[in-house]
């Protein structure tokens, strides 16, 4: 935070992410408070609110009631306005109204639009803001559509309204659903579980907001020529791709080897695509083996990728991490990726991200155990899908204390605002180091 001279106060375009985030969980927790955000008539209760409204800014899907069953039509309203503008970005939604009203974007703005969405540079950027807003829309709507004759079918013109909800929350990979009272409270898509068609347009929907909005750029732009891609965009694709087909063999061929044909691939394709980071399911999770939700916890972590609407470390991460790691191996100095090196602050960054996701799900998992006398498998199934804004669950968090819904809020919001993010915003930017200490060898490993 800087201090300017005629005394107002300027905020770090990192502070401006934080607080925007905060502001608008802060706002939707007091309108869904309204008794006209509730079903019943009744107000809610804050904490209700304020989880429910941490949940859907943060793209995460966890819930306390059930979307259809405690919401009314304008409360599912609101959540899904907090869904857009969480999964869009603060920053994204603040530049749209501002080039609608014809104002001119100042040079602040623009950075920070650069450090909301991952982009290389501050030049371009309200061209980016722009082509990432038209084509989410254009994206959503044509979801919608594609869900509308099984919607409709389904439920009548009330479908209309449900493709709308589930391709915005699948797109945004937000995970609420509003089919609780079609289906059953906390149903998901377990209703739709064989059906192949929504799986794969929820899926699709799921994987295209997940894959980051630079990587749009870099496919509208060279359309299939994969050479001429980014580093960045090389690595999101094939890591994507991989951290779907792998585990989709482990569920087809393991975890649902006992289903007919269609349902054993709707089934596995779905797990293997919602834990990055959607939280819709299609099947009971507390029904999985041991090693399927170990599988699901590693994905809920990694998560989707930078500058898109899904949380988690992000799938870069763990791939420079990995190719730090088969740098280690073959005795090179520096990790590379397509003839192409990787600086060594990327691999800290990646190395401080990965520590901080583990540490923190670890102890959210362990203060929930404690306090609620759960297993410490089950709390970390919980506390991982919250850091990884994923939404999965094993149906234990509506009965949570006070408590522990604040651990898995906390663990939320930093999933979604991002750990570097909320480093940089807390500590102030160090000079230039001028002097080098000693160096000093120390055993690893």
């Amino acid at each position: 935070m800087h201090q300017k001279s005629s005394g107002r106060i300027r905020l770090s375009s990192f502070q401006l992410i934080v607080f925007g985030f905060a502001g608008v969980i802060i706002l939707g927790a007091l309108l869904l408070m309204l008794p006209a955000a509730s079903s019943s008539g009744t107000a809610a209760s804050f904490s209700d609110a304020l989880f429910t409204a941490t949940s859907a800014v943060c793209v995460t899907g966890l819930v306390v009631r059930d979307t259809a069953l405690q919401w009314s039509v304008f409360g599912q309203a609101v959540i899904l306005a907090l869904i857009q503008i969480g999964g869009m970005g603060i920053i994204s939604v603040a530049v749209l109204f501002g080039m609608v009203s014809g104002r001119k974007i100042s040079l602040m703005q623009r950075s920070t639009l650069q450090d909301a969405i991952s982009a290389p540079q501050v030049g371009g950027i309200v061209k980016l803001a722009r082509f990432i807003i038209t084509t989410s829309l254009i994206i959503e709507v044509s979801g919608a559509v594609a869900l509308m004759p099984v919607f409709c079918r389904s439920f009548g013109p009330k479908g209309i309204w449900m493709s709308f909800f589930h391709s915005i929350s699948a797109f945004c990979n937000a995970g609420f659903d509003i089919l609780g009272s079609e289906t059953g409270s906390f149903s998901s898509l377990t209703g739709f579980g064989d059906n192949l068609y929504v799986v794969l347009v929820i899926g699709l929907l799921i994987i295209i907001g997940g894959i980051g909005f630079l990587t749009w750029e870099d496919l509208a732009l060279h359309g299939l020529r994969f050479r001429k891609y980014r580093m960045q965009t090389k690595v999101v694709l094939v890591t994507t791709a991989v951290l779907i087909a792998v585990p989709l063999l482990l569920f087809f061929f393991h975890e649902y080897a006992d289903l007919p044909g269609k349902e054993r691939f709707c089934a596995a394709f779905f797990q293997a695509v919602t834990p990055r980071t959607a939280g819709f399911n299609t099947a009971n999770l507390s029904a999985m083996s041991g090693a399927g939700r170990a599988v699901m916890v590693v994905l809920m972590l990694i998560g989707g990728s930078p500058g898109s609407t899904a949380g988690g470390m992000k799938t870069t991460t763990a791939a420079v991490l990995f190719a730090n790691i088969a740098a280690v191996f073959r005795r090179r100095k520096n990790a590379r990726y397509f003839g192409r090196r990787i600086e060594d602050t990327v691999v800290k960054n990646a190395s401080t991200i990965l520590t901080l996701y583990l540490v923190l799900s670890i102890t959210g998992a362990v203060v929930i155990s404690t306090l609620e006398g759960l297993s410490f498998g089950e709390c970390v199934f919980e506390s991982v899908s919250a850091i990884g804004t994923v939404g999965l669950s094993l149906g234990m968090t509506p009965s949570l204390s006070l408590v522990s819904r604040l651990v898995l809020i906390c663990l939320m919001y930093f999933g979604r605002v991002g750990g570097l993010t909320l480093i940089f915003a807390t500590f102030r930017e160090k000079r230039k180091e001028k002097l080098r200490c000693p160096v000093e060898q120390i055993a690893v490993g």
